[in-house]
């Protein structure tokens, strides 16, 4: 008897995914209108030439579709976690198979160019993205060391295997002592440079020979500045290699032009770029604690009830850098435990609606299949799939995470902290990553209780408010 094929699972998966991407193709215009495609941890970001192509309604009824935001010539697709890392590669694929002739990457250059002088005319919220693009490849790595950190402080507070401790912090600290490389990379990556070369200017951020260097009668220390440091002197870097580019002979571009990239930037760095950034990044960290210590109950309810906005505009990813930042300088990122209560407000807002339209299968639907994920954090499928389409309920989320998060932030003023030592995750998700003043257990308590009250207030407000006398009679629910 031949043994079983472990590939059967494998190809069916394959061909289920390639099947998604190819229904979305014809929906999006077609290969020859994608300018590009991209992802991030829930959403498939795709760039087309020409919106009139794109079909949109259907894209947003099409099985699988969570939710669709379009931004300019931009269409961000919620597709969920895993499914879109794996759909991803496969509509680059059959994008890529169609083949283009030179007319075509000619036109395709064109209308980059064009998109990209469109886009320039709203420079600071292009850059806000950029940015963001910058630090989205970064989240798995801060996940996981953010996890090892939780696991070596668990296992060091109840002194269990001791030996193994050290091992796990040095793990979990190389990313975070590196980080600004990376950074570095990324940023001229993001803005058009060789992304080596804004490594390496960032790299003198970290370098422990950065003692040694007297700054205008100012000692600097290695990693001061941190992110942000690292992120303006690659940015600099960028800017010198264009100018070199330019200016430089093509004979001697292969020496001059990383020579001068890395020196000037490196000089600017270490002589300005060093201090005014660690200033800024301790500013940063000033203000966020200052905002909970004085602030309290009132900036957490702020900062709660404004989150989900900005996850359905897709703008929280502005966020990171201010996240990386505290966690850089800190630790920690108080801020997230207090966004993430936004989550908990959609949680309760969901049960509501599905106990409200007890009449309406489809709707009751789509909350089982999307609420495991709105409790583990991942929003995009209520919000797509429940409360924004429904109009009142997202607002009496937004309520639910306000009061979520104005707990949290008042037992911050009165001592019991609470912060996430990575980002990326949120609702029980984060949990592994808590951390506060006095312990784990205390940082635990407060973030439960958080959630908990964003539950329940989430859950009445909408319960009583969030859904209007018609659709519930259309439901077939109650008064």
């Amino acid at each position: 008897m031949p043994a079983p094929d472990d590939s059967d699972d494998s190809d069916h998966s394959d061909d289920k995914y390639g099947a998604t991407a190819a229904a979305l193709l014809p929906l999006l215009g077609g290969a020859a209108n994608l300018l590009s495609v991209t992802n991030c941890m829930t959403r498939l970001r795709v760039e087309v030439r020409d919106r009139s192509l794109v079909r949109g309604d259907a894209l947003r009824t099409l099985p699988g579709v969570l939710g669709v935001v379009e931004d300019a010539r931009a269409y961000q697709i919620v597709l969920g976690p895993g499914t879109v890392a794996r759909v991803a590669p496969e509509l680059e694929r059959l994008t890529a198979a169609t083949g283009l002739s030179a007319e075509a990457l000619a036109e395709r250059g064109a209308e980059l160019r064009q998109g990209r002088r469109e886009r320039n005319a709203t420079p600071f919220k292009l850059f806000l993205r950029r940015v963001a693009h910058i630090f989205v490849p970064l989240i798995p790595a801060l996940i996981g060391c953010g996890i090892i950190a939780g696991v070596a402080g668990l296992l060091a507070n109840l002194h269990w295997l001791p030996s193994l401790v050290p091992a796990l912090n040095a793990i979990a600290s190389g990313f975070m002592s590196l980080i600004a490389v990376f950074v570095g990379y990324q940023t001229a990556k993001e803005f058009g440079g060789t992304p080596i070369l804004g490594g390496a200017v960032a790299a003198v951020v970290v370098h422990p020979g950065v003692t040694q260097v007297d700054a205008f009668g100012q000692k600097l220390s290695p990693g001061q500045g941190g992110v942000l440091g690292a992120l303006a002197a690659a940015l600099l870097a960028v800017y010198v290699e264009r100018a070199c580019r330019r200016l430089v002979p093509e004979a001697l571009d292969v020496l001059l032009t990383p020579f001068l990239t890395v020196l000037l930037p490196g000089l600017v760095t270490l002589y300005g770029l060093m201090s005014a950034a660690g200033e800024v990044s301790s500013a940063i960290g000033r203000f966020a604690d200052g905002l909970l210590a004085h602030g309290g109950a009132a900036a957490g309810f702020v900062l709660g009830g404004l989150f989900l906005p900005l996850v359905m505009l897709g703008l929280h990813q502005a966020l990171i850098p201010i996240h990386t930042t505290l966690i850089s300088e800190q630790g920690h990122t108080v801020l997230l435990p207090i966004l993430a209560m936004a989550g908990a407000g959609q949680v309760g807002a969901a049960l509501a609606v599905y106990v409200r339209l007890s009449g309406n299968t489809s709707v009751r639907k789509i909350i089982r299949s999307a609420l495991p994920a709105g409790v583990l954090g991942i929003g995009e499928p209520l919000i797509y799939g429940v409360s924004l389409p429904l109009g009142r309920p997202f607002v009496t989320a937004c309520v639910g995470g306000a009061f979520g998060g104005g707990l949290v932030g008042l037992l911050h003023q009165y001592g019991a902290t609470c912060g996430a030592t990575a980002i990326g995750p949120s609702g029980w998700a984060l949990f592994p990553l808590l951390k506060g003043a006095h312990g784990l257990a205390e940082a635990v308590a407060v973030y439960g209780a958080g959630l908990l009250v964003g539950y329940v207030v989430g859950f009445a407000a909408t319960y009583f408010f969030g859904l209007s006398a018609r659709l519930r009679a259309e439901a077939g629910a109650g008064p």
